[in-house]
Order: structure tokens, then sequence, then C-alpha cells
């Protein structure tokens, strides 16, 4: 798979949960193109913004789109990583922020 086709079905599923990809395309090809790596390498999508164990069980809360990505985008108006935001983050009628890390560090 590609990055351009990675996109293509995200964008459909961000739609359907009424948020958004990030405006800036070149941006989320990039984490794109990590995600895809990181099924290369693990055998499942892992965040590409967080460090990986390589165990699925261990990782499943960075499983994209994270258990995280949901509280991120309504508190922050975007996910950890940016790759999913709110339509008023993309707009930017919200103050972008950085998003603080909620995985608990083992």
């Amino acid at each position: 798979m590609t990055p351009e086709k990675l996109y293509e079905i995200l964008d459909k599923y961000a739609k359907s949960r009424g948020i958004e990809l990030n405006k800036d395309k070149d941006f989320v090809l990039d984490i794109l193109a990590g995600l895809l790596k990181n099924e290369e390498r693990y055998g499942y999508r892992s965040c590409p913004c967080r460090l990986a164990t390589g165990i699925q069980w261990k990782d499943s809360d960075i499983i994209c789109p994270c258990k995280y990505a949901e509280p991120d985008i309504k508190e922050y108006g975007s996910c950890y990583c940016g790759l999913y935001v709110s339509k008023e983050w993309n707009e930017g009628s919200i103050k972008r922020v950085v998003v603080p890390e909620r995985r608990k560090q083992t």
C-alpha cells in the first residue's frame, strides 16, 4: 500500500467520525509513510510519533488511531501526532497547542 492510498482510506474514516485529516497533506503523507513502515516492521500500524515495542499487545494503545486520539481531539483539536484534527483546528479558529503525551511511560 502507498501513503496516497492509505490517505484515501483514512480520509473516509476521519469523515465518518466527524473529524478530519490535517490539511497539510505533505505532513500527513509523511505520517502515513511512518505508519506503513511500522506495519512492515511490526505487523501493525503503530503511531510513528511514539516508540513501539514491537509487541502488539503492549502497543495496542498506540495502534493508529491510538486510544488517545479522541480525547486529544476533544481537548486540543488535534491528536498527539497531528494526523487527525477537528474542523476548527484545520480552519485555524482554535488555538493550536502542542498536545501533551497521555501515554504512561514504562
